[in-house]
């Protein structure tokens, strides 16, 4: 019977002591290339090829990669890293996760720039993935390098996952890239990590804070700083968009000009008041393609309770985030226009209160709390534009949270304009047919702004243009006609 003696080993394992071979440098780059890289690894005793497989080593032992070699394993230390990789490395080398390294071999050692994971079936481990990797590789060169740090924290970091739905995948994201997190929502995980493991609370509890934890973990919480924005760009934006409403356009421009001093949203939203039709809503549109920001709407006449924008409590078993939760979870990211649409309708909600009151939480940008994921959220990369036909029914604490700009109604001249330049060449367009295919004289067009001057905006237009395209096409189609002009006479028969 073999007899083996351990009192050696034991010996010798309290002989070992961590070494860290690495200095750490700070970077906020969002790339990586070898003169950008991740870390460097020693290179003076052997150069390395571009693509390398091999693991790290545990860090508890030394701060080392070892490259698997057609002449065998070699060992190459860690001469510096990315601060923002340090809880990665860490992660990488206790997991004994197999990568392939790429780089390039420079004269203060090997420059990694590329990590990907070569080896899949870890397990029940479900980050043993490339996706996930990756997924984490993103976020850390998304986030700014951490401020100093103690190692006590380094080991309370848990959880997180890529499209985070397990909980092992969101324990590796905490403890990876935790620290992307607020610190706020990073404290908040953690709890909720507890209540997802935990076997002493109810399937459902730990059904909703691993639900919550999913919602939030998938969300890139982005700091409040906005690169400069081009104000050639989003004139030529606004004038491709809009025709007139040079004062419209001159306060949007405006306010881009403030952003690239600042670097900061503004304070206020933007609310924008006018009858129907006149393009209020393609104008909020046009501001979220200026700041390059996903958007989403809101539409306040179809909310009638609070509780659709912030979310019902987990203590029902059909409980789910509100639409604004959701609205931060479709655009994976914190920063995003809010497009409310009918402000004036918020004060008439006809449930268990009003939803103007959850409005005025969301746009002071200190934060918001959703019911279901029961922790606040930073609003500071939150952009409000509203739009209403009647200022008269926004209550004034609503009103105060924006800056206000009315949008007139188009002139006659302004409306042959746009019908003319505008609204028949996209509806040509649409149906295939030629400019030439179906003309509209001088007549014509005063017979269409004749026929809808007392009606506001240009949505009036558009059916008008539809009406008469639609008849070109028929004549062209049926009569075998080249193409249609239609005078004042034919278009007043046409539209009567």
């Amino acid at each position: 019977m073999p007899v083996f003696d351990f009192s050696g080993a034991s010996d010798k394992k309290t002989d070992v002591q961590s070494e860290c071979t690495y200095t750490t440098f700070k970077s906020d780059r969002n790339e990586t290339s070898p003169e950008q890289p991740i870390m460097v690894l020693d290179n003076s005793q052997r150069r390395w090829k571009h693509h390398s497989c091999g693991i790290f080593t545990n860090p508890i032992k030394r701060t080392s990669f070892e490259f698997k070699e057609e002449d065998g394993v070699f060992s190459a230390d860690i001469l510096s890293i990315d601060s923002r990789f340090v809880s990665l490395l860490k992660w990488l080398g206790e997991n004994h996760i197999n990568v392939r390294l790429s780089g390039e071999n420079q004269e203060n050692g090997y420059a990694v720039y590329k990590i990907r994971e070569t080896a899949f079936g870890g397990g029940t481990k479900l980050s043993a993935e490339d996706g996930f990797l990756q997924f984490m590789i993103e976020r850390l060169l998304a986030s700014s390098a951490p401020i100093e740090t103690t190692e006590e924290e380094e080991e309370e970091e848990t959880g997180d996952e890529m499209k985070l739905t397990s909980i092992q995948s969101i324990t590796d994201f905490m403890t990876c890239a935790g620290r992307t997190l607020p610190d706020n929502i990073r404290l908040w995980a953690r709890r909720n990590l507890a209540v997802a493991r935990s076997h002493e609370v109810s399937p459902e509890e730990r059904r909703h804070a691993q639900r919550a934890l999913s919602i939030m973990m998938n969300i890139q919480w982005k700091n409040n700083y906005f690169e400069a924005i081009d104000p050639q760009e989003a004139r030529r934006i606004l004038d491709e968009e809009l025709y007139g409403m040079e004062s419209v356009k001159q306060r949007i421009i405006e306010t881009i000009i403030q952003i690239n001093r600042t670097h900061t949203l503004p304070a206020y939203g933007l609310l924008l008041v006018g009858p129907a039709g006149t393009g209020k809503s393609q104008i909020a549109y046009a501001v979220a393609r200026i700041l390059k920001l996903p958007w989403t709407t809101l539409d306040m006449s179809s909310i009638n309770d609070p509780e659709q924008l912030t979310g019902s409590s987990r203590i029902y078993a059909n409980a789910k985030p509100g639409i604004i939760m959701e609205a931060f979870s479709a655009a994976g990211e914190s920063n995003l226009v809010f497009i409310i649409n009918e402000l004036d309708k918020a004060a008439s909600g006809k449930g268990n209160g009003n939803p103007a009151d959850v409005l005025l939480t969301l746009l002071d940008n200190l934060g918001f709390t959703d019911n279901y994921m029961e922790c606040m959220v930073p609003t500071v990369g939150v952009y409000p534009i509203a739009t209403a036909n009647e200022k008269d029914q926004i209550s004034a604490p609503l009103m105060s949270r924006f800056a206000v700009i009315d949008i007139p109604d188009y002139t006659s001249e302004e409306k042959k304009i746009i019908f003319s330049e505008y609204v028949l060449p996209k509806v040509l367009k649409r149906m295939s047919l030629k400019a030439e295919e179906c003309v509209v004289t001088e007549e014509g067009l005063e017979a269409v702004v004749e026929k809808h001057k007392n009606t506001s905006g240009i949505r009036d237009l558009e059916q008008a243009a539809e009406h008469i395209a639609a008849n070109a096409l028929y004549q062209i189609e049926v009569d075998h006609l080249t193409g249609v002009v239609f005078d004042g006479e034919m278009v007043r028969k046409l539209l009567s």
